[in-house]
């Protein structure tokens, strides 16, 4: 068992940062359009089943969860 600890693990351990190392400098040889991040597009729905999305509605959730997802009003009166 000793000699896990002392050789096996230490290199295992090693092993895999110069693996996860390898794998991160590996972008700088991708072509420049693959290197970049994907863009951001808003998807928009096609179709006859296109609507539009209702503000109020988060998810299906009951409305009392709704300030938890979108934040409270500037108004405190709209609570």
């Amino acid at each position: 068992m000793a000699f896990f600890r002392q050789y096996i693990a230490p290199l295992i351990v090693v092993l895999v940062f110069l693996f996860s190392l390898v794998v991160v400098s590996a972008r700088i040889f991708l072509p420049s359009d693959m290197a970049a991040p994907a863009p951001i597009e808003e998807v928009t729905p096609r179709g006859d089943k296109a609507q539009s999305p209702d503000v109020d509605a988060v998810a299906g959730l009951p409305p009392a969860l709704a300030p938890f997802i979108q934040g409270l009003p500037n108004d405190p009166t709209q609570l």
